[in-house]
């Protein structure tokens, strides 16, 4: 019998995805993230939003506190990997909760 894994979100965890989701700009970033299998430059997603490198530090910031995001060092550039298995659970839990 396999047993499923599944990642359990605290109720805090919860409410700041949801605030995170909630700004269409880090909606579009985490979407543009999801286009990719591998991770994303910062370079890359500024090139595909007209916002500023500070705002878009903002809004992976906001990402990463909700747990949406992975940040990945290589030197002094930074990419970004969407966390899927936490939208996953974020979303069984909103089904069980609201449906």
């Amino acid at each position: 019998m396999a047993i499923s894994k599944r990642k359990a979100l605290s109720e805090n965890q919860i409410q700041l995805i949801a605030k995170a989701l909630a700004d269409p700009r880090r909606y579009e970033i985490l979407r543009r993230l999801g286009d990719h299998e591998n991770a994303l430059a910062c370079g890359t997603v500024l090139e595909c939003l007209e916002i500023s490198p500070a705002t878009l530090s903002h809004h992976m910031k906001e990402l990463k506190t909700a747990g949406l995001v992975q940040q990945v060092r290589k030197g002094k550039f930074v990419s970004y990997l969407p966390q899927r298995d936490v939208l996953e659970a974020y979303f069984e839990r909103l089904r069980k909760d609201l449906i």
